[in-house]
């Protein structure tokens, strides 16, 4: 899930209005877009890459496609994820979100028969600094995202972003933002990334900012206990009233599941630094 330059990379939705914006963005960043995705203007080029009317009809023109990513609406996303996941696409990245649950529960099924990751839905993206990025984050701005070795994880699009700028600000910079998502029923979790990050040379460290509601971070702090790569996390929602639903469709907590406590327990009693504010992440990775 961390993606790659050498990644070739289809855009379903190339033609909107956000994915036009994207994709250019994209592609000066020096992520290998390969071509993008619109039946209805399928033989057209589009962002300097041809349109094809299909994923399938993209990887049999251009030798395979490993990544796709959906600026896809949500009442189309299920159709969208079938043809990437058909094609044989190792990694789909969902942007979508309010994609009905039935519907999302679909497509994981599709993706664990067809040996694909999907990351989402309702992700920013992924970012490998300097390197290559599939979404909508900011890979672009230099204060935000510089190469470096600590590995980031988050739900949340924004504050993940304001994690990179305070790693990068302290010198530290990232080796990939993993954007996890913010749907309750996501492809890849927490726990799916560390793995990632602890098996990923150019990573030396970890940070997870997570947020209250559901019980993924408590499930993560079970495989932290086993990481040699030191973790600093961050826990969104510490003022949160009890029994209150805020922002992400999944962050609701029902008694002490969940909870902001019940989350840093686990994670300290794992051996992770957990920190009150993003700002104390850069100086919670000099001490480890």
């Amino acid at each position: 899930m961390i993606v790659r330059k050498s990644d070739r990379v289809v855009v379903q939705g190339i033609t909107g209005k956000q994915g036009s914006f994207w994709t250019e963005k994209m592609i000066a960043y020096g992520t290998r877009v390969v071509g993008g995705v619109n039946p209805k203007r399928a033989g057209e080029t589009h962002c300097g890459v041809p349109v094809f009317a299909s994923v399938r009809d993209a990887a049999r023109a251009t030798g395979g496609v490993d990544v796709s990513v959906m600026f896809i609406p949500p009442a189309g996303a299920l159709a969208a994820a079938e043809d990437a996941i058909g094609a044989g696409v190792r990694l789909l990245v969902v942007l979508t979100e309010h994609i009905p649950a039935h519907d999302v529960m679909r497509m994981h099924a599709l993706a664990a028969a067809g040996d694909c990751r999907i990351v989402g839905p309702n992700t920013a993206g992924l970012v490998t600094p300097g390197e290559a990025f599939v979404g909508i984050m900011p890979a672009f701005n230099e204060r935000v995202f510089r190469p470096g070795n600590v590995g980031v994880i988050s739900r949340s699009g924004s504050l993940g972003t304001l994690v990179c700028l305070v790693l990068s600000d302290a010198g530290r910079g990232q080796s990939a933002f993993i954007g996890i998502g913010g749907d309750p029923m996501l492809g890849t979790t927490a726990s799916d990334a560390l793995r990632a990050l602890e098996a990923d040379e150019r990573t030396a460290a970890a940070v997870l900012v997570g947020e209250i509601g559901g019980a993924m971070e408590e499930a993560a702090a079970d495989f932290i206990r086993t990481m040699k790569k030191p973790v600093v996390s961050f826990i969104a929602g510490r003022a949160s009233p009890p029994g209150k639903k805020m922002g992400h469709a999944g962050a609701i907590v029902m008694g002490n599941r969940g909870s902001y406590a019940a989350k840093r327990s686990a994670l300290e009693s794992a051996g992770a630094r957990v920190v009150d504010t993003p700002a104390a992440v850069a100086d919670a990775l000099r001490s480890r």
